[in-house]
């Protein structure tokens, strides 16, 4: 779960509190897993130039991990002996923090302090892959550039290291990913005798059939902080597309995001669609019991209906995500995701990306840690441990691994949350009683003014 913009999403990070009735999307989402689009697209004359410092082999690296990775990062310390360690724990990011960002810049101008390996989320990447002051080098080491091989970077799920990659270097490792995909409560669904939904059309049908024959149950919800990138981000609406690394392309108008707002206007209407988020109080006592389907990313199974809503085991179930009829492309979004970044000015690169390895790729780690890995074989670990699967009413392997690799890359990450402006316009609107097709325009202005306040240049249509 853990988190686009997510990609933004957000970025800001989340540290999956297995939450009771009070979880917080806020906090789940944070590290809202965040795709770039075409930001690579620059000169190779035009990139910083990566220069290491003097290396020292064998000397102690200093590790910045939040308290949710922080258990893996001193099971690789115990591990690996020979590896010295200093390891402090900080928010990672969480909720939009600025903390690593402001350490990064005081470092810079002392010229000292740096750690060697960071986690955070993918919004800390678009500063940390620039320079923060003439003369000086981005704070990310490009990975890609002699430090890790190109056949592990290559094993990560597609597009998952999108988020990563600017000015033709990839800065950072993804941890984790949040694919979006269909939930739903299949004892209730056999009961009904309703058949899964594998198009937009179907589902909104059936969620109008749901409406009348069973009132307050409900599919699915737009009321939560990242709701905008379950729905929208996999409609590939281009409400947060990098056409080039300094321009922003955000067009709520456009057909795709359109046709998604009508869709789920109409399910609003019918009472079929909450505009009361999943994780605000009182929704899992009050209508926990009443979800019988759900458009979410992967931790939903059991940060949502497990803890949440406690769902009794062998009721959820999850397919793949769903397309539009007539179209043969599959995309989905993603609400979550961390990274890991290794320090360009660490002494002991050798140990850093060693870590940084470690922590994303081996199946030690990742097979049970508490998000579906960004890496694929890592991830098939994942699947394989029972703890990750026993509690669900179907094999969600499939599901999970085709949505990993069909999270849409238009939906970009960049130097602002993209939740803010789905949070402060948005769902005020809703709330009022406002459609999500009339407050369009309103979100769109919301986005470009925020783009324009970090330097974006922005375009429409």
């Amino acid at each position: 779960m853990e988190s686009s913009r997510s990609r933004r999403s957000s970025r800001r990070h989340s540290l999956l509190r297995t939450a009771a009735v009070t979880l917080s999307l806020a906090t789940v989402a944070a590290l809202a897993g965040c795709a770039s689009a075409d930001t690579t697209t620059q000169s190779s004359s035009a990139r910083p130039t990566f220069k290491p410092g003097t290396q020292k082999d064998g000397s102690q690296i200093t590790v910045w991990a939040d308290s949710t990775r922080l258990p893996s990062v001193q099971a690789y310390q115990k591990s690996h002996p020979d590896v010295k360690m200093k390891i402090v724990t900080y928010d990672g990011g969480a909720d939009g923090s600025t903390y690593l960002q402001s350490k990064v810049q005081l470092f810079d101008r002392t010229g000292s302090g740096w750690p060697d390996v960071v986690f955070g989320t993918p919004t800390d990447v678009t500063w940390a892959s620039e320079a923060t002051k003439p003369g000086a080098q981005p704070f990310a080491a490009p990975l890609d550039d002699k430090l890790v091989p190109q056949s592990t970077l290559d094993g990560f799920a597609k597009g998952s290291l999108t988020p990563c990659q600017f000015n033709g270097h990839t800065y950072c490792m993804r941890n984790d990913i949040a694919q979006v995909l269909l939930w739903y409560n299949k004892s209730l669904m056999d009961k009904w005798g309703y058949k899964v939904p594998t198009t937009w059309q179907e589902y909104e049908a059936l969620g109008k059939q749901v409406a009348k024959e069973h009132t307050g149950y409900l599919v699915g919800s737009v009321g939560d902080t990242n709701s905008h990138e379950s729905y929208f981000w996999s409609g590939q609406c281009p409400a947060f597309s990098l056409v080039k690394p300094d321009t922003l392309r955000t067009d709520l108008q456009d057909p795709k995001c359109t046709r998604m707002a009508k869709l789920l206007d109409n399910l609003i209407s019918a009472k079929a669609i909450a505009t009361q988020g999943f994780f605000s109080q009182g929704f899992a006592k009050n209508s926990g019991g009443k979800v019988l389907m759900a458009y979410g990313p992967s931790w939903y199974g059991q940060y949502l209906f497990k803890a949440g809503f406690k769902t009794p085991a062998k009721q959820i179930a999850a397919v793949s995500p769903l397309t539009w009829q007539g179209e043969s492309t599959t995309a989905t979004g993603n609400v979550g995701g961390g990274v890991w970044m290794v320090s360009s000015h660490s002494a002991n690169l050798k140990a850093s990306t060693g870590l940084v390895t470690w922590l994303t790729t081996s199946d030690e780690n990742q097979a049970t840690a508490p998000t579906y890995p960004a890496y694929t074989q890592a991830a098939k670990a994942w699947l394989a441990n029972p703890a990750n699967k026993d509690y669900f009413a179907n094999d969600v392997s499939g599901p999970f691994e085709q949505a990993a690799n069909e999270v849409w890359t238009g939906w970009s990450n960049t130097k602002f949350s993209d939740s803010t402006a789905w949070s402060s316009i948005v769902l005020p609107a809703l709330t009022s009683g406002k459609s999500l097709t009339d407050t369009l325009p309103a979100w769109q202005q919301e986005i470009a003014g925020e783009a324009k306040t970090q330097g974006y240049k922005v375009v429409g249509q």
